[in-house]
C-alpha cells in the first residue's frame, strides 16, 4: 500500500545527534508509523502498543527475535537520548520515550513517547522543506543502523539529489558513532560508510555515492549524490485515458508536492483522509500516492479539478 507504513520525521529529528541500535531504531519507526496512522500515542498521557507479531512481519524476522527486541527495549530504549538544534542556535535534549511497560508472556510493549518526539513527528509547520518521509519497506531489510541513518540523512535532499558537505565530526555523531569507535578514517569508511552505501544501493529505492572533502591532508567532510532507481511503471489497461501514462511520467516532484497540497484541501478527497491527520500530514500521504501509477490515474480527475493540465 502506497500510503501505509509511512515514516515521517521533521528534518530537525533527522539531523539530530542520536545513538540507537538497529532494533531500537526499528521500534521508533514502528512507533511513529502506528501513532500517526491510528492517532493513538500522540499525547504524553496515552501509551502506544507495539507487539512482536507486528515487528516480526515488518522486518522479516522471527517471533523469538521480536520478543527479545521488545524485552530489551523496556530497559535500553528508555535510556536513549537525542539532541536537536533549534533555530536560535540552542539545543534541546530529550529521551525518545518517557516510559515503557513490557507485558511479559503477551509479546507486547506499551511505550509513551516524549513531548519533544511527538512534536517532531506531528507538528508539520511546512511541507517538504521541514519534513522527510519514506516508506518503511525501503529500510526494513537493512542490517546496519548506519544504513538507516544515512538513508534518512540523504533523503532530506531528494528534491535536488545531492547533499551539502557533512562535517565529519558531526556526521559521526548523527550516525551514532562513539568518540572511540572507528577512530581511524580507514576503519570508518570500511566498517561504516561503505557498508551503509552498499546496503542502500542494493536494498532501497535509491542509489547513492559519496565524495570526501579535505582540509590539508585530513578528510573534513563527506557529501552525497543520489538518484531514484528506475521503477517499472504499470497501469490498469482498462477504462483509462491513453494520455495517462504520459501525464504520470511528466509530473515533476515539484508539481507532485504542489498539487498534493491542493488536493489535501479538496472536500472530495475526504474519503482518503485518515481522520486524525492535519492537512499538511494528509498532503504528504497524497504526494506518496501520486508516485504510484494506479493511484495517479484514480486521482487524475481531482488533479485536473485543482488545475493540473496536460500542457
Amino acid at each position: 500500500m502506497q500510503n501505509k507504513d509511512l515514516v515521517v520525521k521533521s528534518n530537525k529529528l533527522i539531523q539530530a545527534l542520536q545513538s540507537l541500535t538497529l532494533s531500537e531504531a526499528r521500534l521508533i519507526q514502528l512507533a511513529i508509523i502506528d501513532a500517526r496512522e491510528t492517532g493513538k500515542g500522540l499525547t504524553t498521557e496515552q501509551p502506544l502498543e507495539l507487539n512482536a507479531a507486528r515487528y516480526a512481519k515488518a522486518f522479516n524476522t522471527t517471533l523469538d527475535a521480536a520478543y527479545l527486541t521488545l524485552l530489551e527495549a523496556e530497559e535500553t530504549l528508555f535510556k536513549r537520548q537525542f539532541t536537536i538544534q533549534n533555530e536560535d542556535g540552542s539545543v534541546t535534549k530529550s529521551r525518545w520515550i518517557q516510559d515503557a511497560n513490557y507485558k511479559k508472556g503477551e509479546g507486547r510493549i506499551l511505550l509513551t513517547l516524549t513531548r519533544v518526539l511527538i512534536d517532531q513527528v506531528t507538528k508539520i509547520d511546512g511541507f517538504e522543506t521541514y519534513f522527510t518521509s519514506y516508506h518503511l519497506k525501503q529500510t526494513a531489510n537493512f542490517k546496519s543502523i548506519y544504513a538507516v541513518r544515512l538513508y534518512e540523512l540523504v533523503k532530506q535532499w531528494k528534491n535536488v539529489g545531492y547533499t551539502p558537505i557533512f562535517n565529519t565530526e558531526k556526521f559521526r555523531e548523527q550516525l551514532g558513532i562513539g568518540i572511540n569507535e572507528y577512530a581511524r578514517m580507514e576503519a570508518f569508511k570500511r566498517r561504516v560508510l561503505d557498508i551503509a552505501v552498499d546496503q542502500i544501493n542494493e536494498l532501497s529505492d535509491i542509489t547513492v555515492k559519496y565524495e570526501q572533502h579535505k582540509k590539508g591532508r585530513s578528510i573534513s567532510g563527506f557529501s552525497f549524490s543520489f538518484k531514484p532507481k528506475k521503477a517499472t511503471i504499470r497501469f490498469i489497461e482498462t477504462n483509462r485515458d491513453p494520455n495517462t501514462t504520459d501525464l504520470f511520467s511528466r509530473m515533476t516532484d515539484k508539481q507532485r508536492h504542489l498539487f498534493a497540497t491542493k488536493l489535501s484541501e479538496l472536500p472530495e478527497m475526504g474519503k482518503y483522509s485518515q481522520g486524525t491527520e492535519s492537512y499538511p500530514q494528509f498532503a504528504i500521504r497524497i504526494a506518496e500516492m501520486l508516485q504510484d501509477s494506479e493511484k495517479f490515474q484514480e486521482l487524475l480527475p481531482y488533479l485536473q479539478k485543482v488545475g493540473f493540465q496536460s500542457a
